[in-house]
């Protein structure tokens, strides 16, 4: 149950934040602070229940019948990215609190960050590979909003965009790696997957799995040619970037390609296709930071670079590269956190972060300039420092691969080289701007000085760490590192060694040719930069996706000069083609249209009623124009349809579609009060002609399919299913009411979220909406000027409670005998708009004081909550529950968890309803008053 707490503890106090900020700003630092602290406990606590390599299973059933359970996973591997998510997480809170101080964003930064923490510790600990894509898409959405912290600043705003373009279609490729994994595999869960790895590779799938995957993992972690979201996202505040751009969101895609290592390892695809991007995307990031003018842009493509060291290490696909790579996944989250933390001290002490400006900082902040040295030393891999160890690994393994045959040295120069680059920007990050000039020049803030205590403790805590890391390497990380190691390589750890001493070997003479290459190349830099910037001024990958976008933008702009022409039978003709070319391309394609099954006897009342809507229907073409009669015949057709319900024992259908057919007339009265009485036909014979085409085909192909499904389906079909368990089951004897809140209960969720978002928008279209009275009725004749009959207005308040006490009824009854949520929300919303056409809307909003909007979001809220109760209990989503108790005077009485999920649907549909209607129908001056009231 702790991996559970682990995952929802974030987004608790992320919903604790958002309340305390209205209230006691200061109190969101102590729940941020507390909610990673208690983390780390957590985190703790499994880790000393866990054997040596054991693994931790914690599993709720979500939506078994798609393969999706809530299920989390503990092990080495997932233990080590939880581990950064939380500790670096609460050194970020700390940090952010000095940043930010008096800002009044400081709870909004709190808010999205602990929402971020939560989305990445469920990716880590995922066990189910749907689940990992909801995580994978959070992290997404969020680091948008962080990204985009600052939305007043066009950078911000263009980096955000970016991020969320780039990474979110990653998002989009994982998912259909996952899909056709789980095609394979015939399930979701890591274990099975991970069992399966030769049936994988043989596949003939195998290669768009892998592509996808790599494609999302390439993504998130910025490789080439994705990389540059990256620096993009340097507009982020400091500690976003501290945060999202060392230790989590881009190690990411590292943990993905970690996570299915032994299912996709192993062929020429993986190998040289990880090798190539890992190898180019670690020389150019390196090449891309020597250049860089801004600090924070210096350390993101020093991450990149970074990060395609880790891939290449992947890549090089022996057991020892693997572990390299995890080592160097720990390593570089230290010290580049610390460092982007020392970098936005130094931004928040000097107001700048131009490398052109800043220089001789050691005299004004020299524990900063102590400890930035530090964690610089470490990203150029100096020896006793934690970047030393791995990148002696990495230099290793580049010497012991075989993948280029002949031309084997090519990786380890190119690795000599990235080495060396790196050396060269990290002095200059260092030593440019601590000790090159004397004095610093045209700083905004001057004199700068030291931070605030501890602003600068979550620095020195990960320095310390860097020192401890590379000087007893085994004693520190030994034991996590081969935990790690053991699930990435499924058990087959190769023999290692982390002490800080190998001996006078190869790798040990490639970082001696490294520091001394990048120790001139950084002094005598101002002729590579000129050199580097005429070589790369044309290969702005930015600017790329730029003029894809612009493209993009471009071609939607032709087809919807085509589409688009303002022309609403148009639009309808292009729907109504599609709806018949898509399904009717299926129906040509049968032999017979009849099937096997007989047809039942038609009787004389059922074929006058279809005799009778038909003729209606033909009816309201003819007189269409006369928008009044056209409504009146339509509502007389709904009448019909609903009788045929009640005709073939549907009682549920036939009071749904009564009450649904209501609403609609009502709204649709007050629409057509600014409407013309008569309207103008103004249709062109080829129109005409188009639409009767398109009318005979779209009857025709939606008669025969129902004709042709009704003729082959088999005699008993679902029903007996829901017959036999609605009762044993949900405790219900009717099953429509069973069907919609439990059986089907995920669906009617996503339909009363689909019309609350629609309501939603409607409200947003009509808001402000000028609209004249028309000055004539019907036949010409002037409007009463008694706006609201009298009678009207008391029939509807006497109604109003009878009404309202027949949709409790309905309600109440629903799960036994017809009625339900839907049916009596739809029965009160006809009380509550009949109030509205009676009185006007000022008497009836002064009158009704309801957040309509709260409502319609509360019964999204209650009909959630009922859902994710069940999965608390350990069942899928949705599950009902229910029970006979005995009251006094009342007697034995029912109840279930479904009543819950009911009186959502209930608030969400009055809600939804009441938002639209309180616009709709308005008079321009009536609707003036509402606006200042």
């Amino acid at each position: 149950m702790a991996l559970g707490w682990l995952v929802v503890l974030p987004f608790l106090a992320a919903a604790f934040v958002a309340l305390a900020a209205r209230f006691m700003r200061p109190l969101a630092t102590w729940i941020a602070f507390a909610a990673a602290l208690f983390g780390l406990g957590l985190l703790a606590s499994e880790r000393v229940g866990m054997a040596t390599h054991g693994v931790l299973l914690w599993r709720r059933e979500w939506l078994p019948e798609l393969g999706l359970a809530f299920a989390l996973r503990l092990d080495g591997l997932s233990f080590m990215f939880a581990l950064l998510v939380l500790a670096i997480g609460l050194l970020i809170f700390v940090y952010a609190n000095y940043y930010l101080a008096g800002s009044e964003s400081l709870p909004r930064l709190y808010l999205l960050l602990l929402l971020f923490m939560g989305a990445m510790l469920g990716l880590v600990l995922s066990d189910n590979l749907l689940l990992m894509v909801i995580f994978w898409e959070l992290t997404s959405l969020v680091s948008f909003l962080l990204i985009g912290f600052w939305p007043s600043r066009p950078d911000a705003r263009r980096g955000a965009r970016m991020a969320l373009t780039i990474t979110a279609a990653g998002g989009l490729g994982l998912l259909g790696a996952v899909l056709l994994l789980g095609h394979v595999c015939g399930s979701y869960d890591l274990a099975q997957i991970l069992a399966q790895s030769g049936k994988v590779q043989r596949d003939p799938l195998y290669p768009a799995i892998l592509l996808l995957f790599l494609f999302a993992a390439f993504t998130k972690s910025a490789q080439f040619p994705f990389h540059f979201w990256l620096p993009h996202a340097m507009s982020a505040p400091t500690p976003v970037s501290a945060y999202l751009h060392s230790a989590t969101m881009v190690k990411a895609g590292v943990f993905l390609l970690a996570r299915l290592y032994p299912v996709l390892e192993g062929t020429d695809w993986w190998v040289y296709t990880v090798s190539i991007a890992g190898l180019v995307t670690l020389t150019g990031g390196a090449a891309m930071a020597l250049v860089q003018r801004d600090l924070k842009g210096l350390l993101a493509y020093s991450t990149i670079s970074h990060l395609g060291l880790i891939v290449l290490l992947f890549g090089l696909d022996t057991d020892l590269s693997t572990v390299a790579a995890l080592f160097h996944t720990f390593n570089h989250a230290v010290f580049k956190a610390s460092l982007f933390m020392a970098a936005g001290i130094i931004d928040h002490e000097t107001g700048t972060r131009d490398l052109g400006t800043l220089r001789g900082l050691r005299r004004y902040m020299p524990y900063t300039a102590a400890l930035a040295g530090v964690a610089s030393l470490a990203m150029a891999g100096v020896p006793l420092l934690n970047g030393f160890l791995s990148k002696e690994m990495f230099f290793g393994e580049t010497l012991a691969q075989g993948l280029l045959g002949d031309f084997n040295w090519v990786i380890p120069a190119l690795a000599v080289i990235a080495a060396g680059l790196s050396v060269a920007y990290s002095l200059r990050f260092v030593y440019g701007v601590f000790w090159d000039g004397a004095t610093p020049r045209d700083l905004p803030h001057f004199p700068p000085h030291e931070p605030p205590r501890f602003m600068r403790l979550p620095v020195e805590i990960l320095v310390v760490l860097c020192l401890l890391v590379g000087l007893v390497p085994q004693q520190t990380i030994g034991r996590m590192l081969e935990s790690a190691a053991w699930i990435t390589l499924n058990g087959s750890v190769p023999v290692y060694s982390l002490s800080i001493w190998h001996g006078l070997n190869l790798p040990l003479a490639m970082s001696a040719v490294s520091f001394a290459a990048g120790a001139m190349l950084f002094f005598f830099r101002r002729d590579a930069f000129r050199h580097h910037r005429s070589l790369l001024s044309e290969m702005n990958a930015s600017e790329g996706f730029d003029r894809f976008v612009q493209r993009l933008e471009q071609v939607a702009a032709r087809i919807v000069r085509v589409f688009e022409n303002g022309s609403l039978p148009s639009y309808l003709a292009w729907m109504v083609g599609a709806m018949i070319v898509v399904p009717g391309s299926a129906l040509l394609a049968l032999t017979h249209i009849t099937g096997p099954r007989a047809g039942l006897p038609v009787d004389p009342v059922t074929l006058t009623g279809l005799a009778l809507a038909a003729l209606l229907a033909v009816a309201v073409v003819r007189v269409r124009a006369n928008t009044l009669y056209a409504l009146i015949l339509l509502g007389t057709c709904g009448l019909l349809v609903t009788l045929a319900f009640a005709r073939f024992s549907a009682p549920d259908l036939a009071l749904t579609q009564m009450s649904v057919e209501i609403v609609t007339v009502m709204l649709l009265v007050l629409a057509i009060y600014f409407l013309p009485v008569k309207q103008r036909a103004i249709e062109t014979v080829s129109a005409r002609v188009r639409n009767g085409v398109l009318a005979i085909a779209g009857g025709t192909m939606i008669g025969g399919v129902a004709y042709a499904v009704m003729t082959r389906a088999p005699g008993e079909g679902i029903a007996p299913f829901f017959l036999a368990n609605a009762l044993p089951a949900s405790g219900g004897h009717n099953v429509v009411n069973v069907i919609l809140v439990d059986f089907r209960g995920f669906d009617t969720m996503v339909e009363i979220s689909v019309l609350v978002v629609a309501g939603l928008a409607v409200k947003a279209l009509l808001r402000g909406l000028r609209l004249a009275a028309p000055a004539t009725g019907p036949g010409g004749l002037p409007w009463s000027s008694q706006s609201h009959p009298l009678l009207l207005a008391i029939l509807a308040r006497l109604m109003l409670p009878l009404t309202t006490l027949v949709a409790i009824f309905i309600f109440l009854r629903g799960h036994n005998l017809p009625g339900g949520g839907f049916i009596a929300s739809i029965i009160a919303s006809v009380a509550l708009l009949l109030q509205y056409m009676a009185s006007g809307v000022l008497w009836a909003e002064s009158r009704m004081r309801i957040n309509y909007r709260a409502l319609a979001g509360l019964g999204i809220l209650v009909a959630a909550g009922t859902g994710l109760g069940s999965i608390a209990f350990g069942r899928p989503f949705l599950t009902s529950a229910f029970g006979h108790f005995h009251l006094p005077l009342v007697g034995e009485i029912e109840l279930s968890t479904a009543m819950l999920f009911d009186l959502g649907v209930f608030c969400a549909v009055i809600g939804t309803t009441l938002t639209i209607v309180s616009h709709l129908g308005v008079r321009d001056k009536d609707l003036q008053s509402v606006e200042k009231s």
